[in-house]
């Protein structure tokens, strides 16, 4: 490519942090659920890298014949790929699409077609690179091109920005837990390649309470390492949706000693840990069944395929709490239509 910027160029990543920063310096954006991405085009040569240097090209061929389609034919786009499924984007469907076979390929573009949400503008049509400006400038630059080149392409769009702090107030309100979170943005600083220095992230925090239906030994220790979560299904069965292993060191001596006292019950009705899935691994099946007497209410950021996307964190204990008040539809999504936020 002769683009000024190269394929391994890194994208600008976000510092996590637990409030929305305030100030007339900050940019605010939706915090989308999906794959970083950076767009490269130089005439008839697309390029999709992900956060990790990656290339996503061949995963998403209808998103390289919508960025083929565009009447610009250089220049370099910072985005998240996401799949709408309703009115909600869909992660779980997006993990699908990376496949080796070809064919597989072929079909879920044309079954779960991706959208491209755009939030900055690195290289403009004309091929000059943007990185060294300012944000502030960035995005009246993006705005501009989004304009005159991505009208009518539904295929990519442009994501919302204010400098408002109402504007992020208002768009949970809309969605709710359906939208993933915040982003702010320094308006004063060019863009931060590799480094976390102009971005923050503001995760929804959501939580949960849930059966801990059995738990696991730390690995060649005989102290708990993490404790396995339970929600009961519409039919009353107690579903495996995850873990959390954020204990004191402290405490675990303790607890272990509690939760063997639990053990031989029958652990989880439902859905089991160790079922074939994506997030099994080899020591999925060690793990101690207990009976269905404590609760504990955890933080997670995501919930989706029946199961929590990643390890949550532990709150509290809650022995006010039945265990059978523990059910899936405190985790169901609110419907909110996340597409409204991009028209």
């Amino acid at each position: 490519m002769s683009l000024p910027l190269r394929l391994s160029y890194k994208p600008m990543e976000a510092l996590s942090v637990d409030g929305i920063p305030e100030g007339p310096d900050w940019q605010y954006e939706p915090k989308w659920d999906g794959f970083r991405c950076l767009a490269f085009r130089d005439g008839d040569e697309i390029n999709l890298q992900s956060k990790s240097g990656q290339s996503l090209t061949r995963y998403f061929p209808e998103l390289v014949a919508a960025l083929a389609a565009v009447k610009a034919r250089r220049f370099v786009l910072d985005g998240e790929i996401v799949v709408p499924e309703g009115r909600v984007f869909s992660f779980d469907a997006l993990l699908q699409r990376i496949h080796p076979a070809a064919s597989r390929v072929k079909r879920l573009a044309a079954e779960t077609p991706v959208l491209l949400i755009v939030f900055d503008l690195l290289v403009e049509a004309d091929g000059k690179p943007l990185t060294d400006k300012a944000l502030s400038e960035r995005r009246e630059k993006l705005e501009a091109f989004a304009k005159k080149y991505l009208r009518g392409h539904k295929r990519i769009r442009l994501s919302p920005a204010t400098v408002k702090l109402a504007g992020p107030k208002k768009w949970l309100a809309q969605v709710g837990g359906t939208l993933d979170g915040i982003i702010a943005k320094r308006r004063d600083m060019s863009y931060q390649s590799g480094n976390r220095l102009g971005m923050q992230k503001i995760k929804n925090v959501r939580t949960a309470d849930c059966v801990v239906g059995g738990f696991r030994y730390n690995e060649g220790k005989k102290t708990v390492g993490s404790l396995l979560l339970g929600l009961y299904n519409a039919q009353g069965l107690l579903d495996h949706v995850g873990f959390t292993s954020a204990l004191k060191a402290d405490e675990k001596k303790a607890l272990t000693a509690k939760l063997e006292k639990l053990t031989g019950g029958e652990g989880f009705s439902g859905e089991k840990p160790g079922g074939p899935s994506r997030w099994s691994n080899k020591r999925s099946s060690e793990w101690q069944p207990l009976k269905p007497k404590l609760v504990v209410e955890v933080c997670y950021d995501h919930f989706s395929g029946d199961r929590f996307r990643h390890g949550t964190r532990l709150l509290r204990w809650r022995p006010d709490k039945a265990p059978d008040q523990c059910s899936l539809d405190q985790v169901a999504q609110k419907q909110a239509d996340l597409m409204k936020l991009l028209k």
